[in-house]
């Protein structure tokens, strides 16, 4: 498909139907001096958030509407955003307000000939500490994972070439990360320092439930990380377990008792099965991921697509 000179602003959505219609006037006053599009992606929300797209969609032609048939989670939204981008740039923000639309320009004027990828990246975040904590935690563990320390400065607000999407057109199955994805495009990334500001809505829906999962998925998906760890944990316990077993037999032999039988087959038994039962749930996730890929279970599933005449359905 032949991109337009313009502007594609993707927002996954999720359960936000009071905020969208501030959202796309914001968006679409910075960034009205050039062709542009906003696409607004519906993660299957429960409430109303369908019909306040639809509805906004009917008004303003600039604004294109995808439903997804199921739950895909923010980058599996992102995704089938991107993919229907039009225009030669995107930009992605999330539909809390806490990214301002008016930082958009500050995105695309890092976005020079020499840079592919600019992330949004604010000193003062407006999070309670907690989740300034969770936050950072997951950026440095997507650093060490992806081999990639740029990924400490990763945020959901960000701008890149939509040409970097043929690096990851093929089906991916379920559980991606677009800043993976990004990494397989290019390497030419780099930040800019813009506002961040409270939420205008609700509270966040990323649990830390949710964080930890996807953080487990990210380092089974894209990394052998996990695997090098438990190959390290399996060497240091078995290193540990002959340490103990030398003690054990040795402190009777040169005390001149016996060998205490208990204590050292309840110590061996504890320590390899741990280390056992650590080790299988490594490799199970990794066969989990295989088995969702040989499945060739989609990322996402488009419901419905608003158009300026109505809607389509596609499957």
């Amino acid at each position: 498909m032949e991109l337009g000179q313009g502007l594609s602003v993707v927002v996954p959505v999720y359960r936000s139907e009071r905020t969208l219609r501030k959202l796309v006037d914001r968006v679409s006053a910075s960034v009205e001096r050039q062709d542009f599009e906003i696409i607004l992606v519906d993660d299957a929300s429960e409430d109303g958030t369908w019909k306040e797209i639809f509805a906004i969609s009917k008004v303003n032609t600039n604004v294109k509407g995808l439903r997804l048939g199921r739950n895909s989670g923010q980058h599996g939204a992102l995704l089938a955003g991107v993919r229907a981008a039009q225009f030669s740039k995107i930009v992605t923000l999330d539909d809390d307000l806490q990214n301002p639309p008016e930082e958009i320009s500050k995105l695309l004027s890092a976005l020079s000939p020499e840079i592919d990828v600019v992330y949004g990246i604010s000193t003062k975040i407006k999070q309670n500490l907690y989740r300034r904590l969770v936050s950072k935690t997951a950026r440095r563990f997507f650093s060490s994972t992806l081999g990639f320390s740029s990924a400490v400065s990763m945020s959901s607000f960000r701008a890149f070439r939509t040409e970097l999407r043929t690096g990851f057109d093929s089906s991916l199955g379920p559980n991606i990360s677009l800043d993976a994805l990004l990494t397989w495009s290019t390497a030419r990334f780099t930040t800019t320092e813009v506002v961040h500001d409270q939420r205008a809505e609700g509270k966040s829906h990323y649990t830390f439930r949710k964080l930890v999962r996807f953080m487990i998925d990210m380092a089974t998906g894209y990394s052998t990380l996990p695997l090098r760890m438990a190959s390290a944990l399996g060497f240091t316990t078995v290193a540990f377990g002959l340490v103990l077993l030398i003690f054990v037999v040795s402190r009777p032999l040169l005390s001149g008792g016996s060998v205490p039988g208990f204590p050292l087959l309840a110590s061996s038994i504890t320590i390899f099965s741990g280390v056992q039962i650590f080790l299988l749930g490594v490799l199970g996730e990794y066969i989990g991921r295989m088995h969702f890929r040989v499945m060739n279970k989609p990322t996402y599933m488009i419901a419905e697509i608003t158009s300026s005449a109505g809607s389509e359905h596609s499957r």
